[in-house]
């Protein structure tokens, strides 16, 4: 098994080998086949699509023998979240309260999107129960174990979650890029555990038809993938729009790094990744400034209640809770719970606080082309004790999800990329701003990722 390092084939050299003959999407496929069956990827998918995978790929080697032009992903592994409806699979959430759910009439837009592209559809992912955990953690189909920190350390650790399957199947090779959800970090949490890289855009520009939702306000789909370039790519696809990250050198960034919250409790090792990657991007020209940020300090009593998760989440879950509350993962049913005594003038209060709160975060981003913040204060915790205690699990979960959800309460984007030294365990550097900055933010990702990777050369 061959894990991802900066540098490391992406989806792009993929697509171009297959472009100049040096192989083929059906070959290439088997190779994700083959990784999606082997130990690290244990309990990473809830079903698998192999014929239908294979039926892609081979679809994209007839055009090419053709001479036609090829699609975007050139038949190529993504494995798609189970939130999302594909034609003909049941969308199960990765939970036993709808293990009889029936297929899918018809693939989701963001589904449709990846399928018109090229994609070779791969398989459902695992993930947290109805995607409400940044740990990763499934009682039902079981956690698959970080399989790149497995590579440094003989500690079984946590995925991160809630994508868990997903960053799993970019991780060892059974996909090269995988479609999840963010909601408050579900997206960019295992992609820091992960050593990989995943953006959260702006929520309204990717449908959520036919998706499960968590939090109708907070919700994006987005994806995971080896590099920021892969997330450009990936991008365009799932939001019908061409990128344009704006191509600027490193010197003419002014970034800004929030002190309030964000820097909050970083683990030893986390808190050097974090200063090193400043420093670096520092010496090559980037202007960085620490700011203040007070409103960051205002989250936690906005959402004392559970915030708009627990509201938005009851709303959808309580029949289902009602008929099959013993089905699903107590430690689930128990947040989702909380909404069930927030009243619509709270909720309604709730809603015009964030709006306030919005427009006074992107006042103070004004001159700034992205907040820089480590994605998550601690690397991969081990898994074991998040299984046996409650207390431990639900502080724990608290922690990693602090510092991507403000960006979801933010209504705002974020990529998240590796900036940890080789060889030790991955970290997540995340750029993040207001909303409709993406094309901002993937151009700064862009640079920083260069900037980061050139240090090690």
């Amino acid at each position: 098994m061959s894990l991802p390092r900066r540098g490391a084939p992406d989806l792009g050299d993929a697509r171009d080998r297959i472009v100049a003959g040096a192989s083929s999407a059906a070959a290439m496929l088997e190779e994700s086949l083959a990784a999606a069956g082997t130990p690290p990827c244990r309990h990473t998918f809830v079903r698998r699509f192999d014929n239908q995978a294979r039926a892609a790929a081979a679809a994209v080697d007839t055009l090419h023998a053709a001479g036609a032009p090829l699609p975007p992903l050139a038949g190529l592994a993504v494995s798609i979240k189970d939130l999302f409806d594909v034609a003909g699979q049941p969308t199960t959430g990765a939970s036993a309260a709808l293990a009889d759910a029936p297929p899918a009439t018809a693939d989701c837009p963001a589904v449709a999107r990846l399928r018109a592209a090229g994609a070779a559809l791969v398989g459902h992912t695992n993930l947290s129960e109805f995607a409400f955990s940044g740990l990763g953690l499934n009682p039902h189909h079981g956690t698959p174990a970080n399989p790149v920190t497995a590579a440094l350390d003989a500690t079984p650790r946590a995925p991160g979650g809630s994508t868990s399957g997903g960053a799993v199947s970019v991780a060892t090779g059974a996909a090269w890029a995988a479609l999840g959800s963010d909601t408050g970090g579900s997206i960019r949490i295992p992609a820091a555990f992960q050593g990989l890289v995943g953006f959260k855009s702006t929520q309204s520009l990717v449908p959520l038809d036919g998706c499960i939702p968590l939090s109708s306000s907070l919700d994006t789909a987005c994806a995971i993938t080896r590099s920021v370039a892969d997330a450009v790519r990936m991008h365009a696809i799932l939001a019908a729009r061409t990128p344009r990250p704006a191509v600027r050198p490193l010197e003419g960034l002014r970034l800004a790094v929030p002190r309030t919250l964000m820097l909050d409790g970083l683990d030893d090792h986390v808190a050097a990744a974090f200063d090193a990657a400043l420093a670096a991007l520092s010496a090559g020209g980037a202007r960085i400034v620490e700011i203040n940020l007070p409103e960051l300090a205002e989250l936690a009593t906005l959402n004392a209640a559970g915030g708009l998760p627990a509201a938005e989440s009851w709303t959808w879950h309580r029949r289902l809770l009602a008929e099959r509350g013993a089905r699903y993962d107590p430690r689930v049913a128990a947040r989702i719970r909380r909404g069930e005594t927030m009243s619509a003038a709270d909720y309604l209060d709730l809603l015009h606080a964030r709006r306030d709160w919005i427009a006074r975060v992107q006042a103070a981003f004004a001159g700034f082309d992205a907040a820089l913040s480590p994605t998550v204060p601690i690397v991969a915790p081990p898994l074991a004790p998040l299984e046996a205690d409650d207390k431990l699990f639900f502080a724990t979960n608290a922690l990693v999800l602090r510092n991507p959800a403000v960006v979801n309460f933010l209504d705002g984007c974020a990529l998240s990329l590796p900036c940890q030294p080789p060889g030790t365990l991955p970290v997540g550097l995340m750029l993040w701003a207001p909303a409709f900055a993406d094309d901002a933010v993937l151009g700064a990702a862009l640079q920083v990722e260069s900037a980061l990777t050139a240090r090690e050369a």
